[in-house]
């Protein structure tokens, strides 16, 4: 496993490119209303992205044809957009893109909710959220890797929902996957040692029922096998020998 360590030059690179992916992100959210399509919401991120300069990294990645996953309810990830895809009130989506600047790759995910949702929907999108934060706790040099994945499994497990164990994070920085993978469930063995300069796409994807998921006939659009609900959270974030960098954080969010 060769695990990149980020130069000051390439760390700079790499904020700012999660800086403007964090833009796209925020202009998408505000389109996110019930009888938009999918098709659209992908339509509003690929022209930010360019509009700052930058190429969607998702676009034609391993044949995907979107630059943005747009995944719907009981979809977990890689939501092909189309433009039959109507959001209705109540339904949750979860937006997951990412950026290529000067050479250097960024990626974020967030689940949305569509006008009024129900409570249920809610706990699960904040409480997916909470368990990155409960995870990059351990996010610091001279911790392991899989302290992150403990405190995501440790936190997410008291609720009974699924933890996707099919899918994991991943480094990131001159390309979109990297060394390490990170696994978002508890694990016997410490992993690597972190180190100041690592970037890593931490996102734990969380279902309200099992943590079962298919692959449908796109070959791409992954949904939960009990048809529940799925919320995804995703940052890019710094390594350092404090508290770790979000470099995708925007508003709060």
């Amino acid at each position: 496993m060769a695990v990149s360590i980020k130069s000051a030059r390439e760390i700079e690179l790499m904020r700012e490119s999660c800086k403007l992916l964090a833009d796209v992100f925020y202009h998408m959210e505000q389109a996110v209303k019930p009888g938009i399509s999918t098709y659209e919401i992908n339509e509003v991120g690929d022209k930010l992205i360019r509009k700052h300069g930058c190429i969607p990294n998702f676009l034609n990645y391993n044949g995907f044809p979107a630059s943005i996953c747009v995944s719907v309810n009981d979809e977990v990830v890689h939501g092909i957009p189309r433009k039959d895809h109507i959001l209705q009130e109540g339904d949750i989506v979860s937006l997951d893109a990412g950026l290529i600047y000067k050479g250097y790759h960024s990626d974020m995910a967030r689940t949305f909710g569509v006008g009024e949702i129900s409570e249920d929907a809610k706990l699960l999108i904040e409480r997916t959220r909470q368990s990155f934060f409960e995870g990059i706790r351990y996010a610091k040099a001279g911790n392991h890797l899989y302290d992150i994945s403990n405190g995501i499994d440790h936190y997410i497990k008291q609720f009974g929902y699924g933890i996707v164990i099919d899918l994991v994070g991943h480094g990131i920085g001159t390309k979109l996957h990297e060394d390490p993978q990170i696994p978002n469930f508890a694990q016997k063995k410490r992993g690597l040692k972190l180190c100041a300069g690592m970037t890593l796409a931490i996102e734990p994807m969380i279902n309200m029922g099992r943590s079962d998921v298919e692959w449908l006939d796109d070959d791409w659009t992954v949904v939960t096998e009990d048809g529940s609900l799925s919320a995804h959270y995703e940052n890019t974030v710094l390594i350092t020998d404090g508290e770790p960098e979000l470099l995708t954080l925007y508003e709060g969010y």
